[in-house]
């Protein structure tokens, strides 16, 4: 039982060492995008984020105007 458990546990050490050779291998074949094209995507995630935000801040503004209107015309 203890030569057993001993095995396992080589095996799982050995497993992890392989694990992250293959990890490093993969990130050597990575290609990186350049400085100036995260700047100009970061830019383009944010711009939009700022347009959506405005388009739906417009979107609540009509459609709680609506209902506004609405209950206020069935309340009366």
């Amino acid at each position: 039982m203890a030569a057993e458990l001993e095995v396992k546990k080589e095996n799982w050490i050995e497993n992890l060492r392989v694990y992250f050779g293959d990890i490093r291998s993969e990130m050597k074949r990575v290609t990186w995008p350049s400085r100036e094209q995260v700047q100009s995507t970061t830019l383009v995630v944010i711009l939009s984020v700022f347009i959506f935000a405005v388009y739906f801040k417009v979107v609540d503004f009509v459609i709680e105007g609506t209902v506004n209107k609405a209950y206020s015309a069935l309340v009366k």
